[in-house]
């Protein structure tokens, strides 16, 4: 037969375990659903505070458990920041509403003094392939996070870029700029026996080097004129030095040679270059040919060497330019969101372009909806196109803030800046106003050709001890009657203010004293008849609940 225990022993011995459990679950909530992360950890730095899954959040409040910066010390921001003025560990926690629900996420940060160092030179040029080690202070305990996210306190340079450290979160200033020089290949070519006259460039242009002729020049290229050995020594800066060199002969007669003028081809073009020489013994091109004879369709500076009767050579170069305008291409016809440009392009060098409207740009900037075409020339090449644009109004929907309301109240969401958009709200009304009678959340979406569009607002009711009436219409005019717009009421009320809005959103008047009201002027002008947008806050005596309204007010003449 089974004991069992006394119903009050029973009890004390589970209520540890009621106890635990509790524990338990308070702990899994403190640890919340929503996780945030700070940008810097030094102190008297700014430090942003960024929710990690920031979806569906409707309202926050931050703690930075740094009692002494008063009321700095709390946020109600989603990306918020705080600066701490002393070095410790601060337990941050962060509240945060989904539909109402509060979600508790605590953490702790530790604030320390930055330490600055110099991490050398600003620049540093390396040759390719080789490799450098950049050492942060070696400090115990300390966190590092270089740039690529390495966390050692030595970083291996192998790589062009920028090469910076943070250490306990914070960032040092100093950085290093690491740039590679690729290993240059210098080729002055074979030994040339010329004929008497002519001359000839020698060239050991590469990346990022300086020269040395012993010529003393100090130029990338070198003309030659007379017999000789002809050396370069090619520095480039971060690798050992190169050197060339090459033995010109100057003899024979002089034997005059030409390829011909510099030649511009236009697309699908080819050109034949065949000089006429009865003396050619051998010829050699910069394309690798040995024939008489070459055609060319590309864009390429070309040399030819020629052997005159097996004594000495001539040579000359050209520049055949390929020029690649194709046709044109402005684009299919489109549609483009209001607000927005677009930029039509027929750069394709440099030649004559005319617009529609004249303008004679290789680009066009279109502001506003049209038929737009350009005939563009260069040289003998022509092309042309056109597009037809058009234009849509861009989706800003705004159902305004969080509103409360008195209780039976009705209120009416327009979705403002919607334009003619397509609009869908939370039960599948497709209406752009919506009629709220209860309270709950209230969203809409809306979309057109520039996009897609969201918002929503939290509607709450409330039994109000106090309610302030405002007319929908009034008229200015002096007659003695409606004359004025301000509230109606018979409560007392506290933090007032009243804002009122153009169409533009400009704000044309603002008091804080209920008594105060709008005469219908701006700056001592009569206002445009129009619809105007009030927004009113306010606390009732009695309850101490803030109060937030919205309405429009038309002004008739």
């Amino acid at each position: 037969m089974r004991s069992q225990l006394p119903r009050s022993f029973r009890i004390l011995y589970l209520l540890p375990v009621l106890l635990v459990c509790c524990l338990f679950t308070n702990s899994t909530a403190a640890q919340g659903k929503t996780p945030f992360t700070v940008s810097s950890t030094c102190v008297n730095d700014t430090s942003f505070f960024q929710i990690t899954t920031p979806a569906g959040i409707d309202s926050v409040k931050w703690f930075f458990g740094d009692p002494l910066s008063a009321d700095k010390d709390s946020s109600k921001t989603i990306r918020a920041f705080h600066i701490y003025h002393n070095i410790g560990t601060y337990t941050d926690t962060l509240v945060a509403w989904r539909r109402g629900i509060p979600d508790t996420t605590i953490q702790q940060i530790t604030i320390v003094t930055p330490v600055f160092f110099d991490l050398g030179p600003q620049d540093v040029t390396l040759c390719e392939g080789a490799t450098m080690t950049l050492n942060a202070p070696v400090i115990p305990g300390a966190k590092y996070l270089w740039q690529d996210s390495s966390t050692g306190s030595s970083i291996l340079v192998d790589t062009s870029k920028t090469y910076k450290v943070s250490i306990n979160g914070c960032p040092n200033p100093d950085s290093v700029n690491v740039f590679y020089t690729p290993i240059p290949k210098i080729d002055l070519g074979k030994d040339l026996i010329l004929c008497t006259g002519e001359h000839i460039a020698l060239d050991a242009t590469a990346q990022n080097c300086t020269y040395k002729w012993n010529t003393g020049n100090t130029e990338p290229t070198q003309e030659v004129t007379t017999s000789g050995t002809y050396h370069v020594d090619v520095f480039p800066k971060g690798c050992a030095p190169i050197s060339d060199d090459i033995t010109i002969t100057f003899t024979g007669t002089p034997y005059p040679f030409s390829l011909g003028a510099d030649t511009l081809l236009c697309p699908g073009e080819s050109i034949r270059i065949a000089p006429n020489i009865p003396e050619a013994t051998k010829w050699e091109w910069s394309t690798g040919a040995t024939t008489p004879a070459v055609t060319i369709n590309n864009t390429t500076n070309l040399w030819a060497l020629v052997e005159i009767n097996h004594i000495c050579s001539v040579v000359d170069t050209i520049f055949i330019n390929y020029n690649r305008l194709k046709k044109l291409n402005l684009g299919n016809d489109t549609t483009i969101c209001k607000g927005n440009f677009l930029v039509l392009t027929a750069d394709f060098g440099n030649g004559t372009y005319l617009w529609q409207d004249g303008s004679d740009q290789a680009t066009y900037y279109v502001t506003q909806p049209g038929y737009y075409y350009v005939h563009a020339k260069i040289g003998r090449c022509e092309s042309f196109d056109s597009i037809s644009v058009s234009y849509e109004d861009t989706l800003r929907v705004n159902l305004g803030p969080d509103t409360l309301l008195c209780r039976n109240e009705v209120y009416q969401l327009r979705a403002t800046g919607a334009g003619g958009g397509i609009y869908k709200w939370q039960d599948s009304t497709s209406t752009p106003m919506y009629t709220v009678t209860q309270p709950g959340l209230y969203a809409i979406v809306a979309y057109n050709s520039c996009g897609k569009t969201a918002d929503s607002i939290v509607v709450r009711y409330h039994d109000c001890a106090c309610q302030l009436f405002f007319p929908t219409a009034f008229t200015p005019n002096g007659d003695g009657r409606n004359d004025y717009f301000r509230p109606v009421y018979r409560c007392p009320i506290y933090d007032y203010t009243i804002s009122i809005y153009n169409r533009w959103g400009e704000r044309v008047f603002y008091t804080t004293d209920p008594q105060v009201g709008w005469t219908g002027r701006v700056n001592g002008k009569m206002a445009d008849v129009a619809t105007y947008v009030w927004v009113v806050d306010y606390k009732e005596v009695d309850t101490r609940i803030p109060v937030h309204k919205s309405g429009t007010i038309t002004l008739i003449n």
